[in-house]
């Protein structure tokens, strides 16, 4: 490919800055996982998108990738401040279920939108209640230097380490917003490393420390398996935006008392903006909340949610309507279809052409585009030119095509027109029932009968199906908006 080097935006210097690994030809990169407490919505989703691409990117570019994603299944309260409940111990309660059984079957269920939505497995899953003893060393190596007990924990003083916050660039004499004070704390920033179970109650979850019975804080889980696993420094720690205001400016505090410097632990800090929801579901505290099952119900393959994601760029808000996930449902339909018609071209061609020159210049600029801060949104018009490019054969733009594919990881090598038409779980009327009826609509109108033709689609219509003239296919689920 292309020498173009990599420029990503770091969000601790907020700045462009080249790709430059620590370790010669490896990318080393850590990703915040999810609380297992409850199905992920679609703006969760979105980091994962982001960071799969990220790693598609690093491997395209020949980098070595090892890609950790963490799976916190104890120790995350409420807020991200140290207060209210926990989330796992308090989803236990309300559903009278082992705490465990609970972190399984939410695991479980990300993993099948990870796959749905067609992002690689990483290197490794570290779930934290498997990294137990390593944070109660990780708290006892800061401990005497950097922090102090109370009645209810171990507590990180964040004055302590130098320039505390600068990742967010928040800090206020009265401290960040939304952190609740706690009696005792030196300073509002102070947070949680180990907080102990209060007299009279037993945790589902908890762990004999130090400083007595309890479990770790949410923010020490993060800085104790990524060390573990990427070793500090490494290459890149990414995450929501959300995250850049306290969780991840606690874990630099933490890396930089471990590590016994200003570093961060981390090079490069990536942040994806936020998924804005207008339909008022995204809340989980809300029975039908915007989860990619949802989306499957509603007659959307979860691969249109996955481009409608690579529309924008990650840094950029993304505003999610059912208009806006149908037109990206239609815009890959339209190109699994012309990749289709490359595919079906490439391997009736005689020969075997591998060659890529004629559209090396394509290649280039797309790689460009990512190249500049993963531009997805460039790389998709590149990706969609590809197979109408004149004077160039089949083979070579299907070996191009998939070299694109590869890094925007849309399946279109496999997938189907067909595979793409998913039934909403409301819809009534079958398929041969459809069939039947299109049957019927193409008699009447070789007979010109077009008043029954057109009563035919419109009581296909009204019943959630959408008569495509010219498409092979024929039809095909549409959302009544």
């Amino acid at each position: 490919m292309s020498d173009t080097p990599l420029k990503l935006y770091n969000s601790l210097t907020r700045q462009l800055e080249p790709f430059v690994p620590i370790h010669h030809g490896e990318a080393r990169v850590y990703t915040c996982g999810p609380t297992v407490y409850n199905y992920p919505h679609i703006g969760n989703m979105r980091a994962y998108v982001f960071a799969d691409v990220l790693g598609r990117v690093l491997s395209f570019k020949g980098y070595k990738l090892t890609h950790v994603i963490n799976i916190t299944d104890v120790g995350h309260l409420t807020d991200d401040a140290d207060a209210g409940e926990d989330k796992l111990e308090k989803a236990a309660a309300a559903g009278a279920r082992s705490i465990w059984d609970i972190a399984r079957h939410y695991t479980e269920a990300f993993w099948d939108d990870i796959k749905a939505l067609n992002i690689r497995q990483p290197a490794q899953w570290t779930v934290a209640t498997d990294y137990v003893p390593q944070m109660i060393e990780f708290a006892k190596g800061i401990a005497d230097k950097h922090c102090y007990e109370l009645d209810s924990g171990l507590y990180f003083d964040v004055s302590t380490v130098a320039d505390y916050g600068r990742l967010a660039r928040s800090r206020t004499d009265e401290g960040e917003g939304r952190i609740e004070a706690v009696a005792g704390k030196r300073n509002a920033a102070d947070f949680a490393i180990w907080r102990k179970t209060p007299p009279g109650e037993t945790r589902q979850m908890e762990w004999d420390s130090p400083w007595g019975r309890g479990a770790p804080g949410w923010h020490l889980e993060c800085s104790a398996m990524s060390g573990a696993v990427l070793g500090f420094p490494f290459d890149i720690h990414t995450g929501g935006i959300d995250h850049r205001e306290i969780h991840h400016p606690n874990e630099i505090a933490q890396n930089q008392a471990h590590t016994c410097s200003d570093h961060s632990g981390a090079k490069i800090w990536m942040h994806n903006n936020f998924l804005v929801d207008r339909t008022g579901k995204m809340s989980k505290s809300s029975g039908e909340f915007l989860r990619l099952q949802l989306l499957i119900d509603k007659g959307y393959h979860p691969l249109a949610y996955r481009l409608m994601c690579l529309q924008a760029h990650y840094r950029s808000e993304l505003e999610f309507s059912w208009e806006g996930l149908h037109a990206a449902l239609v815009r890959l339909k339209r190109l699994v279809m012309a990749v289709e018609t490359v595919r079906s071209g490439a391997h009736s061609a005689e020969g075997d052409v591998t060659s890529i020159e004629h559209v090396r210049s394509h290649l280039d600029r797309f790689e460009g585009a990512l190249s500049a801060d993963l531009n997805t949104a460039e790389a998709l018009l590149w990706l969609e030119t590809m197979p109408s490019l004149k004077g160039i054969g089949p083979v070579e733009k299907f070996v191009a095509i998939e070299k694109m594919d590869t890094v925007l990881g849309l399946g279109l090598l496999h997938i189907t027109r067909a595979d793409l038409r998913v039934r909403p779980k409301s819809a009534t009327i079958t398929e041969a029932e459809i069939e039947t009826a299109l049957a019927e609509r193409k008699d009447a109108r070789a007979a010109k009968d077009f008043a029954r033709s057109d009563a035919i689609r419109d009581d296909l219509t009204a019943r959630g199906v959408e008569v495509m003239d010219g498409d092979p296919l024929g039809w095909d689920w549409r959302l009544a908006i």
